[in-house]
């Protein structure tokens, strides 16, 4: 962890820099859109070379420049720069560096061993163990013990122009079967960021269809070690982080409602 650590913060440097001039970029013609691509992968090279440094030989699995290292690799840490890359680009303050690590064991299971998201312009630092809890900076985080549904405050992604249309639909039946039963759904464009907001107890639940692995893999670990539950929509861990993921998560007494909701309206579409 104090390897992740030191990686997220020294990154997070120079993505606060570039943070500050986003909003003079958003007035010129051009837009601020080829600096914060730029910003993004500057990032991911800084965090590249951190962790490369202090664990030699662990593969990588990161947005911009996909995957690297042994196929059959031990160690594997999973790399997101700048996860909610448009409220960056927009002068959003909600935005992270996320980094998951990843084990394989010797009977070839593969299971979530380290997981950090970190949102350097608030300042929080989310971060987990396996085995060890789950933090926000150096506080014990657990997930609400709210136990109804309409009580309850939700997160997920709302697809945009780039989602396809047969995942819209889907969408549209988990967002009308839930609405009516609950207190709040909110979407706030940071998904590592909801499964943090989760595990600490600002949430009670969180889905969303097609991620990727790295925008979920730190988040998965830290809402588990902070009491819930999160897997795909029929009940299965996805700790081997296929390339699309759909996902449920939620504190104990929600997680399961929610899960039977998701599952339901995805069959109904």
């Amino acid at each position: 962890m104090t390897v992740m650590q030191a990686a997220a913060q020294k990154a997070a440097r120079r993505l606060l820099r570039d943070f500050n001039e986003v909003e003079q970029l958003q007035v010129s013609i051009k837009g601020p859109g080829d600096f914060v691509s730029q910003a993004d992968l500057r990032a991911e090279q800084i965090l590249r070379e951190e962790l490369d440094r202090a664990r030699p030989g662990y593969a990588f699995l990161m947005e911009e420049s996909g995957s690297s290292g042994t196929d059959n690799w031990t160690w594997r840490w999973v790399v997101d720069p700048l996860d909610g890359t448009t409220n960056f680009l927009h002068g959003i303050p909600h935005w992270a560096i996320s980094i998951g690590l990843q084990r394989r064991l010797p009977n070839g299971k593969i299971e979530l061993a380290a997981g950090l998201v970190y949102n350097p312009a608030s300042g929080e630092m989310f971060h987990a163990e396996k085995g060890s809890g789950a933090f926000l900076n150096e506080r014990r985080i657990r997930v609400s013990a709210r136990r109804e549904m309409s009580e309850s405050l939700f997160a997920t992604g709302i697809p945009f122009a780039k989602v396809p249309a047969s995942r819209r639909l889907p969408f549209a039946k988990v967002m009308g079967n839930l609405m009516p039963r609950v207190a709040g759904i909110r979407r706030f464009g940071a998904a590592a960021l909801d499964l943090a907001w989760v595990a600490a107890g600002r949430y009670e639940g969180f889905w969303e269809f097609g991620l990727k692995p790295w925008d979920c893999a730190a988040g998965i670990l830290i809402v588990r070690e902070a009491g819930g539950q999160a897997t795909n929509p029929a009940g299965e861990d996805i700790d081997d982080l296929p390339d699309d993921i759909f996902i449920v998560a939620g504190n104990g007494n929600i997680y399961g409602k929610l899960r039977e909701i998701v599952a339901e309206s995805l069959t109904d579409a």
